[in-house]
């Protein structure tokens, strides 16, 4: 199993469409297409883009293990590390679960800023943003899971408020549309490097 950041990790994702970046695969504006360029640079060049980090997204990074330790001790539970997941048949896409959970699940794991998670803990949805919903879905049309315990988590908070968790069942329906999506933005992707490769 490949650690989820290393170099070979990122080498193994290279050009391939992945769950954290669904939402702009979904989107008809700048977003897929920058997400579209960045691929296709990917697979031209044969590097790993340089990723942009602040402190918000380094904090996520540092806390994410604390985050694993806390939810197995409250749910007395393991999580399994897991790696890049290919999606079983559309070629070069994939995702990385947080982590698999016994029972055919997984965890996805997020720890925001305190507003951010303190807007979820007041939610009335009773289910993750939108768009960690879609990220969910693609994750279990890759790993053939049945749900994933979304988790949020900010450990600067009281102990009754550090830690939320929703489950969140797969949509086979939901999976489908995303699977369609998936496979015509790479057919496009395809379509434009093959352009490309063709210029004289």
């Amino acid at each position: 199993m490949i650690e989820q950041g290393s170099e070979e990790w990122f080498r193994q994702r290279l050009g391939k469409v992945t769950a954290s970046r669904i939402a702009d695969v979904k989107s008809s504006g700048a977003g897929r297409k920058n997400y579209m360029t960045q691929l296709i640079v990917e697979r031209m060049t044969g590097n790993v883009p340089e990723s942009y980090t602040n402190a918000a997204m380094q904090w996520g990074t540092d806390t994410e293990p604390l985050a694993r330790s806390h939810y197995e001790f409250m749910n007395d539970v393991v999580v399994k590390p897991c790696g890049f997941v290919d999606h079983p048949k559309i070629k070069m896409a994939g995702a990385s679960p947080d982590g698999e959970l016994p029972n055919n699940g997984g965890i996805e794991i997020k720890c925001p800023n305190t507003a951010t998670h303190l807007d979820s803990l007041l939610s009335d949805s009773g289910k993750p943003p939108m768009k960690y919903q879609h990220q969910m879905n693609w994750q279990m049309a890759c790993t053939g899971w049945d749900f994933i315990d979304w988790v949020s988590y900010d450990p600067r908070l009281s102990e009754k408020h550090q830690m939320l968790v929703i489950r969140f069942e797969r949509d086979d329906t939901t999976i489908l549309d995303l699977e369609e999506q998936v496979i015509e933005f790479i057919e496009e992707l395809e379509f434009k490097l093959n352009k490309l490769e063709n210029l004289k």
